[in-house]
């Protein structure tokens, strides 16, 4: 059989199940990582797993998100996650260290290898041609513990790329035009794999740009291919002894496609507030600007940073706009500083913050109310950057930077001034001072857990109870984010290692009665529409949720990451079998199910009344007999106990 390049890493790695689109799956994972917003969880899980030492090759850990100090909270759970690290030998990241997803490829990433991450983005890394995911942190510990990661079997959307950008466009320009085409939820069930020529003309880098914005489409992974491009990088890395040629066979087939001819691109820009909302720049020039953002994981290269400075060498950010500046690495941001563009930046009047995610979760930089902000981050959200009615567009640094200098929503190509051409450095700076490796097994042992007074042990969930007579305490519409489930930012994020404290902060964006009313009824139920749970894989708009009573989410359709968040956490995620029946149900209303072990161990579809208004439904699920056992459980912890007992 001939195979593509996704096909040939899921074979490579398959334990159980056959590679047929929608059969679950199971996956030897090589790699985990995790981040701090995140991490904290897993490492509990892994306290209460009672592990010794982590299975995978290799783990690591990035404090990246909550760099802000502002109290004790995210100092004290920095030094929890180092001690961890430790504990559990796995690699530690410190905090300005820079963000996970570069630092990983620059240090980790190997072709051929499966990675598994409690960040929605780490797909980035399925530019290095691995099979890269993003997961809940619980699947991410179960996979550090030795376990198989499960997975509905993909589809596989191939991608041909043909010509050569322009001037004035990039990589950015790349996955916004595969957004402009498919939304939010093109890739819902499919990995995306981009092939084709045109791949000649994109650096390592520039892939890690379109791979990482995967999670926006909804895909399970984007792939690229090993080969010399990959080469080259690993190369300039030090790590050339990693690299292995992965690349398609001739004549592979896909289960989808699309093609792109990239010399037919221009600047790009998603509209506030969504990453789905794309539109050519030139058709919302002149409208004025706020704030100019360059960096994070989207746009993490050097590349990314040197054309900002190159353009702004000869000129001023313009007074109206704050031109904030987020190094994605400390090695990079030595290797600008070293290359005088740093200087250049600096002195154009930008703002240069410590390497680290900072503004694009919320940990800072909030632009002002009202105010237009151009970053070249992956999410746009409503709320996401910290300031609750935010007006975020997604562009490519060069847009971005247009912006900075005149002020207004700007096409690159109407500036007059040449077009930069970067020079990527041959020798760029390894400094690895800030990596700790994992402790030998006796020392590891010997580690104690460093715990601060907001480290909460995790709540303890019950069994799926019998019958439902549930309250719906909310419905909302379509594409609803897991930033809007559960806020990110200053005020939210140091809360993450404290289930009930973080849980009052629950759909606060959306609805801010819902907590108290979730504290006043318990057990309820919520509505959905479509793709709901959108965005980051953040595991706390699972269990916070469920800790105030959440038992049954019905939904036109879900996210991937969240669905199966839902299920580890003991939520029954249940689909319409007729989407208009999400009309006729509304918040207060009250949802009956009778024997629900038995209904979804039976079959496929559900019987639901409506209390009061002669009101039946149908439903479904998509749960395999295994995810059937987890929720008869009460979840994954309570199901991994009960397997290892």
């Amino acid at each position: 059989m001939k195979m593509n390049v996704a096909q040939k890493l899921i074979q490579a790695h398959l334990l159980e199940g056959a590679m047929v689109p929608g059969q679950e799956i199971a996956l030897k994972i090589d790699q985990t990582l995790c981040q701090d917003a995140t991490g904290t969880l897993v490492m509990l899980e892994l306290e209460a797993m009672k592990l010794d030492r982590v299975k995978t090759e290799l783990s690591a850990q990035y404090v990246d998100h909550n760099l802000i100090q502002e109290d004790f909270k995210n100092a004290d759970d920095h030094l929890f996650l180092q001690s961890a690290a430790r504990r559990f030998g796995v690699w530690f990241s410190r905090p300005g260290n820079g963000v996970s997803h570069p630092v990983h490829m620059e240090n980790f990433g190997k072709p051929g290898k499966t990675l598994l991450g409690s960040d929605s983005h780490t797909c980035a890394a399925g530019c290095l041609g691995m099979l890269a995911m993003g997961a809940g942190g619980l699947e991410v510990a179960m996979s550090m513990a030795g376990h198989p990661f499960y997975v509905n079997m993909p589809k596989i959307f191939g991608v041909k790329l043909t010509g050569k950008l322009p001037d004035w466009v990039s990589a950015k320009d790349i996955i916004l035009e595969m957004l402009r085409r498919h939304n939010v939820n093109g890739g819902v069930g499919c990995i995306i794999e981009y092939y084709g020529p045109g791949l000649k003309t994109l650096t390592a880098m520039d892939r890690h740009v379109i791979a990482n914005m995967g999670a926006e489409l909804g895909a399970t992974a984007s792939v690229f291919p090993s080969d010399k491009e990959t080469y080259k990088f690993l190369r300039s890395q030090g790590r050339e002894q990693d690299w292995v040629e992965l690349i398609a066979d001739k004549g592979a087939k896909y289960d989808l496609k699309d093609a792109i001819d990239l010399s037919t691109l221009e600047p790009l820009i998603a509209l506030p507030s969504s990453p789905g909302k794309v539109v050519p720049v030139r058709e919302v020039v002149g409208r004025d600007v706020y704030q100019a953002y360059i960096g994070s994981s989207a746009n993490p290269g050097f590349r990314d940073f040197a054309i900002s400075a190159m353009m702004m060498k000869e000129t001023r950010a313009n007074p109206n706009v704050s031109f904030d500046v987020n190094p994605t690495s400390r090695n990079q941001l030595e290797d600008l500083a070293s290359s005088g563009l740093l200087a250049n930046l600096i002195h154009s009047g930008a703002r240069i913050h410590q390497a680290g995610c900072n503004g694009c979760i919320g940990m800072g930089q909030a632009p002002a109310t009202g105010r237009n902000s151009l970053r070249t981050v992956p999410r746009n959200f409503p709320a996401r950057s910290g300031t609750k009615e935010d007006s975020v567009y997604l562009c490519s640094p060069e847009t971005a930077t247009a912006a900075a200098i005149t002020g207004k929503i700007t096409d690159p190509r109407t500036l007059q001034i040449p077009y930069p051409k970067v020079k990527i450095p041959k020798t760029p700076t390894l400094n690895k001072s800030m990596l700790e490796s994992p402790l030998p097994i006796d020392q590891a042992r010997a580690t104690q857990l460093v715990k601060g007074p907001n480290i909460a042990s995790l709540p303890k969930l019950e069994p799926l109870v019998l019958d439902f007579k549930l309250p719906i305490l909310l419905k909302v519409g379509d594409n609803i984010s897991t930033d809007g489930i559960m806020p990110a930012g200053a005020r939210v994020l140091p809360y993450r290692s404290n289930i009930p404290k973080i849980s009052e902060f629950c759909f606060d964006v959306i609805d801010n009665t819902y907590y108290k009313r979730a504290r006043e009824t318990g057990a309820h139920a919520i509505i959905g529409g479509e793709n709901y749970g959108q965005g980051s894989s953040r595991e706390h708009a699972a269990l916070a949720p469920r800790y105030l009573g959440l038992q049954l989410l019905i939904a036109k359709s879900f996210a991937r990451i969240h669905w199966q968040n839902l299920v580890n956490f003991g939520i029954l995620p249940l689909t319409f079998v007729n989407p208009d029946d999400y009309t006729k149900i509304n918040s207060g209303d009250v949802i009956m199910i009778n024997d629900v072990p038995n209904a979804i161990q039976k079959g496929k579809e559900i019987a639901a009344t409506i209390e009061g208004k002669n009101l039946k439904i149908s439903l479904k699920h998509q749960l395999s007999p295994r995810q059937i056992e987890i929720l008869l459980d009460g979840g994954l912890i309570n199901w991994a106990r009960k397997q290892v007992s």
